[in-house]
């Protein structure tokens, strides 16, 4: 799936292109000098310093943006840029950007979406579980932590769907986005007498939590996930820090918690 463009990206992208419209003839005359750059770059290995050339060019190129690391691909003169979150690919000149999916078509693996999930991972324990809502089904010896909305669909889906999950300690860390009434929920569950029977009550039973005050830390959750770029619930945090965005049917989440090794 091909992915947008941060908006700061964008920005500089446009102005890139304007300058490049006012001095089309200069690019003209100084392609084949380009090109002489981009063969001898694809014949020489890569090094830190050939890194950091392409950071120092891809920033130069654009304005503004700031660049998280490079990488090398499988393919020759094609590096991996890391902007934010996002991943796209240049020359060592930066004369050429691409965004989208870097197939490797022999082994039928998307190289981006790899990357990205990898760049996405967190060390589990570095997750905030001591303000998480608490369930142990079995010895809880396979884990989670789930980001959730009170009035999120797709987390009641995914809790219907743990009933038939054994052997897994639950962590819920209210992530209420969605309207008013899922921070009022979340402030209601949170300051229930018993947390974790509310919350399954209500995600799982439909029964309303009843009205409660107290302390929360609902706010520092908001703050962490959004600092994990958090954008939707339900978000799933695994113990070998990978992470899956939305709710996973019952086969897939069995299949993801077998496949979790943790040293």
């Amino acid at each position: 799936m091909v992915r947008p463009f941060s908006g700061l990206f964008l920005a500089a992208l446009a102005g890139g292109i304007l300058a490049a419209g006012m001095g089309a003839a200069v690019a003209q005359t100084s392609a084949p000098a380009v090109v002489s750059t981009q063969q001898a770059a694809a014949a020489q290995p890569v090094t830190p310093e050939t890194l950091a050339q392409v950071k120092q060019a891809f920033e130069h190129r654009f304005e503004g943006i700031k660049v998280a690391a490079v990488n090398p691909t499988p393919l020759p003169g094609l590096f991996e840029v890391q902007v934010e979150s996002d991943l796209m690919y240049t020359d060592i000149d930066a004369n050429y950007v691409l965004q989208g999916s870097l197939i490797d078509a022999r082994a039928r693996v998307d190289l981006t979406a790899q990357r990205l999930a990898k760049l996405s991972e967190v060390p589990f324990d570095s997750l905030p579980l001591d303000k998480a809502i608490k369930q142990v089904r079995g010895n809880g010896e396979r884990k989670i932590a789930v980001f959730e909305d009170p009035n999120c669909g797709y987390c009641k889906q995914l809790h219907r769907t743990l009933e038939s999950v054994d052997n897994i300690t639950i962590y819920t860390l209210l992530f209420p986005i969605l309207s008013p009434d899922s921070n009022v929920k979340a402030r209601n569950i949170w300051c229930a007498k018993d947390k974790a029977a509310t919350w399954r009550d209500w995600m799982v039973n439909a029964k309303t939590p009843a009205e409660a005050q107290c302390d929360t830390p609902i706010d520092e959750l908001l703050a962490f996930g959004r600092k994990l770029r958090v954008q939707g619930t339900p978000a799933i945090f695994f113990a070998d820090g990978s992470r899956v965005n939305g709710a996973l049917p019952l086969d897939a989440l069995n299949k993801k918690l077998a496949s979790v090794k943790v040293n």
